[in-house]
């Protein structure tokens, strides 16, 4: 069984934590990218399929590349971002199952007759894998600015050419600024957002 966070840890994962638009001049080190993959590679994922595939451009270069496929609101935020993540996900993420769910030799087939399985699996999980991206990130004291405002198969045609990964969705990564922070939005109560049967 395991033991319930304390309220500061919730509050940095969850309660208090924004989506930011807006970056400090800090760097993401390189280890500190290693050990926000080293985190969310644990979130469960159906069949261990962990199909989602991380691009982190941190360059200039690397970002430029990306300016031309942002929605225009979109544009400055990423280009001042220390890392954009591209979450992706491997269309065949299937031929890895004989080494990530073994127990099963037969699981690879289970996704290989029916391509809207293949693309629901690995979208669904994918997505999964992109939100244990930015709790792991909270964790380690990063902020995060998630989008989804871009154009995907310019994404894809530039930073996926061979056409195996297909990207999902953006996520900004760094030490966010007060600059340009929203008021906190609304959520929906339980009351209207759940029932119990």
């Amino acid at each position: 069984m395991g033991t319930p966070l304390d309220d500061e840890a919730l509050d940095t994962i969850f309660r208090k934590a924004r989506s930011y638009n807006a970056w400090q001049d800090r760097p993401v080190s390189d280890e500190t990218l290693h050990q926000l993959y080293d985190l969310l590679k644990w979130g469960p994922t159906s069949a261990n399929c962990s199909p989602a595939r991380f691009l982190f451009l941190k360059s200039p270069q690397a970002k430029e590349r990306l300016r031309p496929h942002l929605m225009s609101g979109n544009v400055e935020k990423a280009m001042s971002a220390p890392v954009v993540a591209i979450i992706g996900y491997d269309t065949r993420f299937y031929e890895h199952l004989p080494e990530l769910f073994p127990h099963q030799p037969e699981a690879m087939n289970w996704f290989t007759g029916d391509p809207r399985v293949t693309f629901e699996t690995a979208f669904r999980n994918s997505t999964l894998q992109g939100a244990y991206l930015m709790i792991a990130a909270r964790a380690l004291g990063l902020d995060c600015g998630p989008m989804s405002g871009f154009d995907q198969e310019g994404v894809d045609r530039t930073f996926f050419p061979d056409g195996r990964i297909r990207s999902n969705f953006l996520c900004c990564l760094g030490y966010g600024s007060k600059e340009k922070l929203f008021e906190r939005l609304p959520r929906l109560p339980f009351t209207q957002a759940c029932r119990i049967l």
